[in-house]
């Protein structure tokens, strides 16, 4: 006499197991993706303000911005701890210093190898948008 058995075999079971986590990886690695580009532009934004507030605090000691950004590394105690500037990429950016006068900076965070993603730039202006005095241009700020 046979018996009808129910219930799947080990087989069927893996089979299934292994088409679902390969139909989740094709869902979920896109947006694992775009939220590790995000978190990386989170940075890229964070580390330019630090940057700049480093650039800010050299000005207002010295009535300048530095003619170098060596100075903010060398200065004791540092204005930046990370030399951002060496050519090495940090969290996916590269970060230049497009401008530096005794009155202006521009600074960069370009991606590394993202096609179509975004540039960051921050400059001396942007620094304290909105809080010029009436009068002045924009180019100098009065900090005292």
């Amino acid at each position: 006499m046979t018996t009808a058995r129910r219930g799947f075999t080990l087989v069927e079971i893996m089979v299934v197991v292994g088409i679902l986590g390969i139909v989740s990886a094709i869902v979920l690695l896109p947006n694992v993706l775009r939220s590790r580009l995000n978190a990386n532009d989170s940075i890229a934004q964070t580390t330019l303000k630090t940057i700049s507030n480093a650039l800010e605090t050299y000005m207002i000691n010295n009535n300048a911005y530095p003619p170098d950004t060596d100075l903010l590394r060398a200065a004791a105690p540092p204005y930046l701890q990370t030399d951002f500037f060496d050519g090495q990429p940090h969290s996916g950016f590269n970060y230049t210093a497009d401008t530096l006068t005794d009155s202006t900076y521009a600074i960069t965070a370009a991606p590394l190898s993202a096609p179509g993603h975004p540039q960051f730039y921050h400059d001396h202006r942007r620094r304290l948008e909105g809080e010029l005095k009436a009068g002045e241009t924009g180019d100098i700020y009065n900090f005292f």
